[in-house]
């Protein structure tokens, strides 16, 4: 090993003597002159740089590059030298060994330039605390390469990790980039950028989870017992949301909601009997053969305007900032003051806004100071938190004062579901809006607006208040809510409305309710008049579907057993089940019974039967139904469209292009 070294000694000593030594006034002058040169290619003047946004195509390459286009011969020889120098200077900091590098700077004296003292190479760490600790130095180390956002990442796959690798930015010139190009990378950098502190980003859409009714055997569990229910919320946002090309949560689609959405052609009660009429019909499962559909329809009755009791109205306004929106706080003006139009001049409306802290915005006012009532609605501002409990006790206290004898005492509360300051739990909130149910005030619930809607809560709020929940996405369900159906969201003609279905095990082997899984009863609710239900607004209609399986049919998914139940001598085989409501009229406590049996017998559909059913299988293919077969969308919108009939309201023809959006989504 020492020969070798000897070897390597003698060629380094060789090497040392042939190189011969540098002039320093020679390199100093060298250089002096490639920077002249340099600068007189680029025709650099005392004129000072704009500081405007750099034109189309600025950027240290495209100088580079339009430099070399104009250059002469002779100006290129002084601009590589120079860019030569740079390169050089630039390698030596910036090389494997970092090195500093001090200014050269003209000699006082002479004003040439002297020479740079001398720099020993020290190890990096050395090295590098050197450059941090160096006040005069000509260049700082390298800053780490920032770590590209997801958003980032998306947008400019550039930016990915190599593989192995950290994530970096590929070396590329920024400023030849198009205008637009850096436009959107300013956009997505903002984007990517997290929201201010006060700012929280919304919680979320929450519903209520549930499971769908199961298939049950009639022999062994023949009684089904459900809430009636007239909300319609599922529908509205399953539309806004398939108007966003979004499939919505499948926890918010409820398909009695949907059902119930549209109008049917029930015939209307008989004078003097009970406030409603009740229509049974037995038809054949569009998507199943061997099963059958059983249609359950309540049409409640329409009193004349002139014989109405007279309303006492407040609104419960949520101005938090949550609200802070056109189709939040702008639509719910809007939709308020649609409803003005069919107050009568006996009414009164009084206005509470909550956002922090509740406040009286208007005083109990005549329906017929409609001005007073709009500028009052028009005054509300967006902002600050959701003090939603304090807003539901000071309009609790309104309606209280308002009421006189035979009047109806409604609070109708308009938010995007958001309650986080207020009473203690929303077990509380309910528990006090049942208290004020039993006293006499109503409450009805309207949903505005997306990425906050507390619909969990705010289904639990109408079902205690004894009032319906709707989801407003626009004016035309605004006018539909508050215009066209305003008697029966403001005034009822029954409470606590409650069916229950006794089936036949000689005549039906299986059965399963569709839908209505978030208002079933126990068995022994049905006749316990302290247990709450549903209320029936004036002209409300209420569809209910059972799919049936008759006794013997192949289309029977569980097997019989040995023992199956004995026979009882008060029904015969023409009877698929007997039909119990039972129903209390307003500011009674005690229900009344109605029962009626239901056929065997399966007859021709009409089109609001037909149409139903598309509807009630709609929501199940949204909701991933496990009983549909391989029925789909085709059929579903096949029957829907055959089953439009006159559609005054364009409702069904509406239907039918959702479900062929929802088609879309599904592929």
């Amino acid at each position: 090993m020492s020969g070798k070294d000897d070897d390597f000694d003698r060629l380094r000593t060789a090497l040392q003597r042939a190189t011969p030594a540098v002039d320093p006034a020679a390199r100093a002058e060298a250089l002096r002159r490639a920077m002249e040169s340099f600068d007189s290619a680029q025709g650099m003047t005392a004129r000072p740089r704009s500081n405007k946004d750099r034109p189309f195509g600025a950027g240290i390459l495209a100088g580079v590059h339009a430099m070399f286009e104009r250059l002469t011969s002779r100006a290129v020889l002084g601009a590589t030298a120079s860019v030569a120098v740079l390169a050089i200077a630039a390698y030596v900091v910036t090389g494997p060994q970092i090195v500093p590098v001090r200014p050269i700077v003209p000699d006082s004296a002479t004003g040439r330039l002297a020479e740079p003292a001398p720099v020993v190479a020290a190890a990096p760490e050395a090295a590098t605390a050197e450059v941090m600790e160096s006040a005069d130095l000509a260049v700082a180390p390298p800053a780490p390469a920032p770590v590209p956002t997801p958003m980032e990442r998306l947008a400019r796959p550039e930016m990915a990790p190599a593989q192995g690798g950290a994530p970096g930015i590929q070396a590329r010139d920024r400023g030849v980039m198009p205008r637009h190009a850096q436009r959107q990378e300013n956009m997505v950098t903002s984007l990517a950028m997290p929201a201010p502190p006060q700012m929280e980003p919304p919680a979320g859409d929450r519903f209520a989870r549930f499971d769908p009714n199961p298939l049950k055997i009639a022999a062994e569990d023949p009684v089904s017992t459900f809430s009636i229910d007239v909300d319609t919320t599922a529908w509205s946002w399953l539309r806004s949301s398939l108007r966003m090309g979004m499939t919505p949560d499948p926890a918010a689609i409820r398909v009695e909601e949907m059902v119930n959405y549209f109008p049917y052609d029930y015939p209307a009660p008989e004078t003097g009997g009970a406030p409603f009429s009740t229509n049974v019909t037995v038809f054949q499962t569009p998507w199943n053969a061997g099963t059958s559909l059983v249609r359950i329809g309540l049409q409640g009755q329409l009193p004349e305007l002139e014989y109405r009791p007279p309303l006492n109205l407040v609104f419960l306004v949520d101005t938090s900032g949550s609200m802070n929106g056109p189709d939040r706080l702008g639509l719910l003006k809007s939709a308020f003051g649609m409803l003005l139009g069919n107050l009568r001049p006996e009414d009164r409306v009084a206005i509470v806004a909550y956002a922090g802290s509740a406040g009286e915005v208007l005083a109990p006012t005549p329906a017929s100071e409609r001005a007073t009532i709009l500028a009052a609605l028009e005054s509300l501002q967006a902002g600050g938190s959701t003090a939603g409990g304090a807003g539901l006790e000071l309009a609790y206290r309104l309606a209280g004062a308002m009421a006189s004898e035979g009047s109806v005492n409604r609070v109708v509360l308009a938010t995007d579901g958001d309650f986080n300051v207020g009473l203690a739990s929303p077990e509380s909130l309910v528990s006090y809006v049942e208290e004020k149910r039993r006293s006499g005030t109503y409450l009805s619930v309207l949903g505005f607006g997306r990425g906050n809607l507390n619909d969990a809560l705010m289904q639990a709020l109408a079902q205690n208040g004894n009032g319906q929940a709707a989801y407003i996405d626009s004016a035309e369900e605004a006018r539909k809510v508050l215009v066209d159906q305003a008697a029966g969201a403001l005034f009822p003609i029954a409470g606590d409305v409650k069916i229950q279905v006794e089936w036949n095990p000689e005549t039906v082997a299986e059965y399963r309710l569709i839908g209505y899984e978030t208002r079933a009863l126990a068995r022994e609710d049905f006749a316990n008049d302290k247990v709450d239900a549903g209320e029936i607004g004036a002209g409300h209609q209420v569809t209910a579907l059972y799919e049936i399986t008759p006794v013997g049919s192949p289309a029977r998914l569980t097997d019989p057993l040995r023992y199956g139940a004995p026979k009882t001598a008060d029904w015969t085989a023409t009877e698929s089940g007997w039909l119990r409501l039972r129903y209390k009229l307003p500011g009674q406590d005690v229900s009344a019974l109605i029962e009626a049996p239901i056929p065997a017998e399966v007859s021709e559909p009409d089109a609001d039967a037909r149409f139903a059913a598309a509807i009630a299988g709609f929501g199940q293919l949204l909701g991933k139904g496990k009983y549909l077969g391989d029925w789909g969308y085709d059929q579903a919108i096949a029957l829907a469209e055959g089953a439009r009939g006159a559609d005054r309201f364009g409702y069904r023809a509406e239907a039918v292009s959702l479900m062929r959006v929802a088609q879309s989504l599904a592929q």
